[in-house]
């Protein structure tokens, strides 16, 4: 598994392989000779395959996608781009392929016990949940059932959702816009999403007395403290499988984490329909 967020621009249409290249090879803030050591070819062949006075091989384009760590998706526009065939699959979530996949994520829920823990693909919906996120959803007072369709996005933004019983809503949700914001520049469905989401206020500063901003929950019985991580695959070879990240809500302090097993150990709650 690996922690890594990567962000571009969409490039105008009829954009060149070689102009795709230069564009993240600048975005990440390489040199050309940066880029040409680190794929294993020369510069003044990278300088030819930008300008366009080469055509790249695809073992070449492969090199410098993966030097480059492009999402597949993209990396399958510059494929387009060069005059060759799509490289990367989009399999369905409930391909036969993917059972390894689910096998994995199954796996890291369940160890993620007693804290939640959730998988969100690149819309921010919910496709799986362990047992303690039905737990803490519970706790604060939301119907467990409600998680089955989820969109961590809506539920944060929209009034009535998790984001009205966190103490700190103003300084997550901005940080969730931010990031959807960023990812949205690559992905038409879910800029179309935040389009119909309310903003929250840009004016927010994330002071804490922590080195990372934690996730507060307000309930009855007093505030839970989270540290949330995300994990995702590490040399995915499927756009569907690179979508997917699990977000760990970690306990911050002896009394989360006191409560979270005690909730854990109680059972599920009734009715709940999550995994894991």
């Amino acid at each position: 598994m690996s922690h890594q967020l990567f962000h571009r621009k969409s490039p105008a249409p009829q954009t060149s392989a070689g102009q795709h290249v230069r564009q993240l090879r600048q975005q990440a803030g390489l040199s050309q000779l940066e880029l040409s050591l680190l794929a294993g070819l020369s510069q003044r062949h990278l300088s030819c395959v930008e300008t366009g006075r080469a055509k790249a091989s695809p073992s070449t384009l492969h090199a410098l996608l993966s030097a480059l760590g492009a999402p597949l998706e993209h990396c399958n526009e510059v494929f387009v781009a060069a005059g060759y065939a799509p490289r990367y699959a989009a399999s369905p979530l409930d391909a036969p392929e993917l059972a390894l996949v689910h096998g994995a994520i199954e796996h890291i829920l369940q160890a993620n016990n007693p804290a939640p823990a959730i998988v969100i693909d690149s819309g921010w919906n919910v496709i799986a949940a362990n047992a303690s996120t039905g737990l803490l959803l519970a706790i604060v007072g939301i119907p467990t059932h409600a998680a089955s369709g989820l969109n961590l996005l809506e539920t944060l933004l929209h009034p009535g959702g998790l984001g009205d019983h966190l103490a700190n809503a103003a300084q997550i949700r901005a940080v969730a816009w931010q990031r959807a914001s960023r990812e949205a520049a690559s992905n038409p469905a879910l800029a179309r999403r935040l389009r119909d989401l309310p903003a929250p206020s840009t004016s927010t500063q994330a002071t804490s007395a922590t080195p990372v901003l934690l996730t507060r929950v307000n309930t009855p019985e007093g505030e839970l403290r989270f540290l949330s991580t995300f994990t995702t695959f590490g040399m995915p070879l499927d756009i569907t499988v690179e979508s997917l990240r699990i977000e760990h809500l970690i306990p911050a302090d002896p009394q989360t984490r006191q409560r979270m097993l005690a909730a854990f150990e109680q059972g599920y709650p009734p009715g709940s329909p999550l995994r894991g």
